[in-house]
């Protein structure tokens, strides 16, 4: 015969301990005590929120150094090199306004100030030149390369950028449509004036620089559709960008930022067929710019992914 026991049901239960942070956060500058938290949560991320609500969180910088680098939204409270008992440094980064805004602005004000000139409307050459237009074809053809170039660009803005930070300080806006709208006003002056002379080789010089213009601006938006694609909507994520079937991606083998090659490509294409000094100067402190922001972008490459390809360099392929 078999007998049923019942065996006793033994529960255990068993309490998680939360270990909860105390935070000091002091004002980068003065080194003045702005606030102190206790019983902060690990998990908590834009701990300036908590101290300053009246400032959006754009604005607000956290550091863990006086003099370091901002803190991202998304970092969290226990992944940071601090002990249970934190300090953390504040500093306010001003007002701010969106990349996008920033961008359309940049990119309008050249376009417009280009057609004032090609245009001629009064008061910028003798009076006698009011709304004429050019003899030379390669004027007309200029404008129409500039002109693509900048819609190109308002329009990259608008449906294919994805930002991965959201604004920068308003006082930036002056300076770089100070740059991208004097150097417009700059080049189409020359282009444009009625004593303006056509390149040196005439119609073949004009054409093997447009083909160089197309060829590189067809390039650039498509490493800028490449790039779109590895971050998600919505998504800060950043990923290892590779050619793809795409031809013009290629020089993803060879290149960390082919979206600068290209785009300086496009504008020795524009100095050649214009063959116009302040074009090839904007074309030369561009060129310097880009180094530098292809040179941080290598570094950060390197620096957040051990696999990346050695064999790439940040903007010319094996020089620079």
């Amino acid at each position: 015969m078999r007998h049923d026991t019942k065996q006793p049901i033994r529960t255990e239960l068993i309490y998680i301990s939360v270990v909860f942070f105390e935070v000091e956060i002091l004002d980068a500058k003065t080194k003045d005590k702005l606030c102190f938290l206790d019983k902060v949560r690990p998990t908590s991320t834009k701990l300036c929120a908590a101290c300053y609500p009246q400032w959006y969180p754009a604005r607000q910088s956290i550091r863990l150094d006086p003099k370091g680098k901002s803190l991202k939204d998304e970092d969290v409270l226990q992944h940071l090199p601090v002990g249970t008992t934190a300090t953390f440094y504040f500093r306010d980064l001003g007002a701010q306004i969106s990349w996008v805004t920033v961008f359309l602005t940049e990119y309008a004000g050249p376009l417009l100030i280009y057609l004032m000139f090609y245009f001629r409307v009064p008061f910028i050459y003798p009076p006698k030149y009011d709304f004429t237009t050019s003899k030379h074809w390669v004027v007309h053809l200029a404008c129409m390369c500039h002109s693509f170039h900048y819609v190109k660009r308002l329009l990259e803005t608008l449906f294919v950028h994805r930002f991965s930070h959201g604004t920068m300080p308003l006082r930036n806006i002056f300076k770089n449509c100070t740059y991208y709208w004097g150097f417009a006003a700059w080049m189409a002056y020359y282009i444009n004036h009625p004593l303006y002379t056509p390149p040196t080789y005439g119609e073949q010089q004009v054409k093997m620089a447009l083909i160089i213009f197309l060829f590189c601006q067809i390039g650039n938006f498509s490493i800028h559709i490449a790039l779109r694609n590895l971050r998600p909507p919505g998504s800060k994520t950043r990923k290892i960008p590779y050619p793809t079937k795409n031809p013009f991606t290629w020089i993803f083998l060879l290149v960390s930022c082919p979206n600068y090659t290209y785009e300086l490509g496009s504008w020795l294409g524009f100095t050649l067929m214009t063959q116009c000094l302040p074009v090839a100067f904007f074309t030369l402190v561009g060129f310097i710019q880009m180094t530098v922001w292809a040179k941080a972008k290598h570094r950060s490459y390197l620096k957040e992914f051990r696999d990346y390809p050695p064999l790439r360099s940040p903007i010319l392929p094996f020089v620079l």
